[in-house]
C-alpha cells in the first residue's frame, strides 16, 4: 500500500474550487482524519482525488460512488457534520 500523506500535503488537497467542499473537507482533515484507520486514511485520499462536481454530488446525496470505500468515506464524513 502506497504511504500516506502528511498533514500539510492534506489540507493543500482539501483546498478546493467549490467554498462548499472546502468547509467539509478542511475541518475533516483536522479534526477527525486521526481517528481514522489506515485503510480509511487511504481511502479518504482517495477521495480527493475525485472531481469537485463529483464530490459535491455525493456529499449532497444526489448520488453516490462506485467504490465502496468511498462510499464509506462520504457517509463518515456527512455524518461527522450531521452530529
Amino acid at each position: 500500500m502506497k504511504e500516506l500523506m502528511g498533514k500539510p500535503r492534506l489540507r493543500w488537497a482539501c483546498r478546493r474550487g467549490m467554498l462548499e467542499l472546502d468547509v467539509l473537507l478542511a475541518p475533516f482533515v483536522e479534526e477527525g482524519y486521526d481517528a481514522l484507520t489506515d485503510a480509511q486514511k487511504h481511502a479518504f485520499e482517495a477521495l480527493l482525488a475525485c472531481d469537485d462536481p463529483d464530490l459535491f454530488a455525493w456529499f449532497m446525496g444526489h448520488g453516490k460512488p462506485a467504490d465502496p470505500r468511498l462510499q464509506e468515506m462520504v457517509a463518515i464524513i456527512v455524518n461527522r457534520v450531521r452530529v
